[in-house]
């Protein structure tokens, strides 16, 4: 159910037998990823604070609530409480698609000049290119599209696995890239916590400053394996 991404700390994953022959299936537990840079390496772009925030607190509550979700679900199944699995699949796609958005959000971010900022190259470059005509066109659309998500939530530049081709699509609240059939090569949350403190309500101005943290060498292995 929930994607390969996330860095987990398996804390006996495996099901087990009871003595009355029914599984019981011990839970997982998921740990808040370390960043590949310090908090403030963003600036100006992501101020140091939103940083903080965003990874030690928002990420992290929902880290915190899938793990007590996944733990009530395994609980439920062990039991064969059908009704209770169900009324928690909201809140593991939820909390489950929160981790995997972030994950995948920090990955997609480095420091200018050490990886973050410049644009992308080699395959990644020429699909871009072959789609929108240049760069700054894609730039264009993919702006407008993501500002243009009514309330919270997820723009992304994905592979399309049935078309062969890459698109943009935007998801609502922390759904995953993958519930639209698509592979996520590159996302911005949109969010008000991802950027309120330094852009107020001006989410293009967010959507502009933030290329110039944006890791296009990860997009492009992304690419690279999606289409493999």
């Amino acid at each position: 159910m929930l994607s390969s991404v996330f860095r987990a700390s398996r804390s006996s994953a495996s099901s087990s037998l009871r003595n009355n022959g029914t599984r019981a299936f011990s839970s997982q537990t998921f740990t808040l990823p370390d960043l590949a840079y310090d908090y403030a390496e963003l600036e100006p772009s992501i101020s140091a604070t939103i940083m903080n925030i965003h990874h030690t607190k928002h990420h992290q509550t929902y880290i915190t609530n899938l793990n007590t979700s996944l733990e009530k679900y395994a609980d439920a199944e062990a039991k064969g409480d059908i009704a209770a699995m169900i009324a928690l699949q909201s809140a593991i796609k939820f909390n489950g698609g929160g981790h995997v958005n972030h994950t995948l959000f920090w990955e997609n971010l480095a420091p200018n000049g050490k990886g973050g900022g410049e644009n992308p190259t080699g395959d990644l470059a020429n699909a871009i290119n072959g789609k929108w005509g240049s760069f700054d066109a894609f730039k264009s659309e993919f702006n407008a599209t993501t500002a243009g998500v009514q309330g919270s939530g997820w723009g992304w530049l994905a592979y399309d696995p049935k078309a062969k081709d890459i698109c943009i699509v935007t998801c609502g609240n922390q759904d995953p890239c993958s519930t639209t059939g698509t592979v996520p090569l590159l996302g911005i949350d949109v969010w008000e916590h991802a950027y309120y403190l330094d852009y107020k309500n001006v989410r293009p101005d967010y959507l502009n400053a933030i290329y110039d943290v944006l890791n296009w060498n990860v997009a492009g292995k992304r690419y690279a394996k999606a289409k493999a």
